[in-house]
């Protein structure tokens, strides 16, 4: 059973990066968490993604809306209690600004969080909630059905709106 889930969240994973290549996202800002982590090494070994990781995801959203300022394609990777972090600097800068940057967001405490805890329940409650209080579209992503073409269109909104849109992993991509 071991052995399967492996390989299920490498495919996951592979699945993943393969999408954000498609929507041609080429800057990632991160803070390492542990259920979608296996995206990491394999954006190093591809060669399309500047990499950049950083201390807090309010940080990663700085330097991800510098880059797209600059011309990148940006998302910031991290996890769902992140978002709490990050409020101010997604309010003032990704929102005031217009800065168009995908949020993949391990959606913690989520119900269908597979290691869901009580550490990580009361934030997932509250995740969509705040969300929207943001103003941030988001999609939960609980599977590999339409993966890709759920990646791509998440970064064409992100771009028709000119705002940060989430994605949020829970379900199989965090067994």
């Amino acid at each position: 059973m071991e052995t399967y889930s492996f390989l299920m969240k490498l495919e996951l994973a592979k699945r993943t990066v393969t999408g954000l290549k498609e929507a041609g996202i080429d800057f990632v800002s991160y803070v390492p968490e542990t259920r979608l982590s296996e995206i990491l090494p394999l954006m190093k070994t591809d060669g399309s993604f500047t990499l950049v990781p950083v201390a807090s995801e309010a940080e990663a959203v700085g330097i991800a809306a510098g880059a797209a300022m600059g011309g990148k394609q940006v998302a910031v990777y991290m996890e769902g209690t992140g978002l709490f972090v990050s409020t101010y600097n997604l309010l003032t800068v990704g929102e005031r600004y217009g800065v168009p940057m995908l949020l993949l967001v391990a959606f913690v405490g989520s119900f269908d969080d597979q290691r869901n805890s009580y550490l990580f329940s009361h934030y997932g409650t509250k995740t969509l909630r705040l969300l929207q209080t943001l103003g941030i579209e988001a999609v939960v992503i609980e599977s590999a059905e339409h993966l890709e073409s759920r990646i791509k269109n998440a970064a064409r909104m992100m771009h028709a709106l000119k705002l940060p849109v989430a994605l949020l992993f829970t379900g199989d991509f965090t067994e």
